[in-house]
């Protein structure tokens, strides 16, 4: 599917965004292996989450979905007979790998041709300091992957990139293990499994950049409100940041501290930023986040920056295109492993729609037009961040943006265009 985004003005009033990809899909990982039902509301229904939803029926678990809620009858889990897909989704692909590595059957996961470029030699050493079975194609690097589950020891593990997926991983194998696991990471990544596991009674210490858990634990299942998912808020945020005039305002959207690294740059970006009605949701910080359109500067994100805005950097070179000045990203080789290359992807992008750009190994620099952006066509390369990001773009570009593929936006949001359109003129 191709989408042609063209200025129209600025938008204006008030919008929700999809539930939280990432809480939702470890609730959903951790409601099946938990004894009895485990209810979210507002789950995220993007690509991902329907894959980690899909999985765990696999596994003999019941979902049964309402238009209000998920309901996971948790605590059967048995081997498939089939092989276990996880599409696109390296967090269902991952965290189900630590699962299942403690699970006393054989199982072996997959995803789609993007999903199975990904490397997880990462995850799978972490799991084999526990003892766990497992195996992957291309001397371990890549998917498929194959888990002998057994019986696991607790281990201390200290990563060697900073992955909340890699964390996570371990931190649901060592919940199934026997004694204490702990996991220290490089760098602070996001912690919505360290948040949730108490909710499902298991307990979860943690010291500055380790968190540790006792297992084998006894997870009860329970009841979730996922927030909004502030990656998908990041688009928003972007677009009333770019398009000139703009005041939108964004309800119940989670704010997690290891997720909102980006708002921290927009303010950076001269972008003006309100937090308001703040509270807590199921153990996750949310607020309704209000955006003014402003004059942009261009920045510089430095290694240590990256990680917490490793997800929203398409974003931040697509604002860099309309910035004044020069924006520059390095430590960033990180995004030639995701969905797409990231790095040669929005590079292309960029040169597409007129920005001048070059291209690093570890990032990029950009140098901002003032907001005079010509537009053009851009490829999505099969990568949903990548196709959000150019159609954020359109809104403020001269002759609109024409994104290739925009069809992948779906895996974070189904309706984001649909979303986007209702706030402008």
């Amino acid at each position: 599917m191709n989408a042609r985004v063209t200025p129209r003005g600025p938008l204006r009033g008030e919008t929700t965004v999809p539930g939280d990809k990432s809480i939702t899909q470890r609730a959903i990982l951790l409601g099946a292996i938990a004894t009895g039902v485990t209810c979210l509301r507002g789950a995220n229904t993007g690509a991902d989450a329907r894959a980690a939803r899909d999985l765990v029926r696999r596994l003999g678990v019941r979902v049964v979905e309402t238009p209000r809620e998920i309901r996971i009858h948790g605590g059967t889990v048995r081997e498939s007979e089939r092989i276990l897909d996880a599409r696109n989704s390296g967090t269902a692909l991952r965290l189900a790998t630590g699962i299942l590595a403690a699970r006393p059957f054989l199982s072996i996961l997959t995803g789609d041709a993007s999903l199975r470029r990904r490397p997880v030699a990462r995850v799978l050493e972490p799991l084999r300091a526990l003892g766990a079975d497992v195996a992957a194609r291309d001397g371990d690097r890549l998917p498929p992957i194959v888990v002998r589950g057994r019986e696991l020891q607790g281990a201390a593990v200290v990563t060697a990139v900073p992955s909340a997926q890699v964390k996570s991983a371990v931190l649901l194998a060592g919940i199934q293990a026997h004694g204490v696991t702990s996991v220290r990471e490089p760098a602070a990544t996001r912690d919505h499994t360290e948040r949730m596991l108490p909710r499902f009674g298991a307990l979860v210490e943690r010291d500055g950049l380790a968190s540790r858990v006792r297992g084998p634990a006894e997870l009860r299942g329970t009841e979730i409100d996922v927030p909004g998912d502030f990656s998908a808020a990041a688009f928003l945020l972007a677009a009333g940041a770019v398009v000139r005039g703009s005041n939108l305002l964004l309800r119940n959207v989670g704010i997690n501290p290891t997720r909102v690294a980006f708002l921290d740059h927009l303010r950076r970006a001269g972008v003006t930023i309100d937090r308001e009605n703040e509270r807590e949701s199921s153990g996750e910080p949310v607020a309704d986040l209000r955006v003014r359109a402003t004059t942009i500067r261009g920045v510089k994100v430095p290694p240590e920056r990256v990680p917490g805005l490793i997800d929203e950097l398409p974003l931040v070179a697509v604002l860099a295109a309309f910035a004044e000045g020069r924006t520059v990203v390095r430590g960033a080789g990180e995004l030639k492993v995701k969905e797409s290359d990231r790095l040669a992807s929005v590079a292309a992008g960029l040169r597409a729609i007129g920005a001048r750009v070059e291209e690093h190994e570890d990032g990029w620099t950009i140098e901002g037009s003032g907001g005079r952006v010509r537009g053009g066509t851009v490829d999505a390369c099969g990568d949903h961040r990548v196709a959000m990001a150019f159609l954020i773009a359109g809104l403020a570009a001269r002759d609109g943006v024409l994104v290739r593929g925009a069809e992948a936006a779906r895996v974070s949001d189904p309706r984001f265009l649909a979303r986007l359109r209702s706030l402008l003129p």
